[in-house]
């Protein structure tokens, strides 16, 4: 039993360090992951403001 503390404590460092740089990654990605849908709403809004202020047209003939 004395041996499994020992293997235990050993591992401890590492699998913390592991589940710490798990939860960063995962918050990355998934900040990128609403900043590109925020982006896509934006440039989707100013696409439809700048319709809206040319009447509705594209200015094609």
């Amino acid at each position: 039993m004395d041996m499994l503390w020992k293997v235990f404590i050993a591992l401890a460092p590492t699998v913390g360090v592991l589940f710490i740089f798990w939860h960063v990654m995962k918050n990355i990605l998934e900040g990128d992951r609403r900043e590109r849908i925020a982006h896509a709403q934006w440039e989707r809004e100013q696409e439809m403001s700048a319709r809206n202020s040319t009447g509705g047209q594209d200015g094609h003939v």
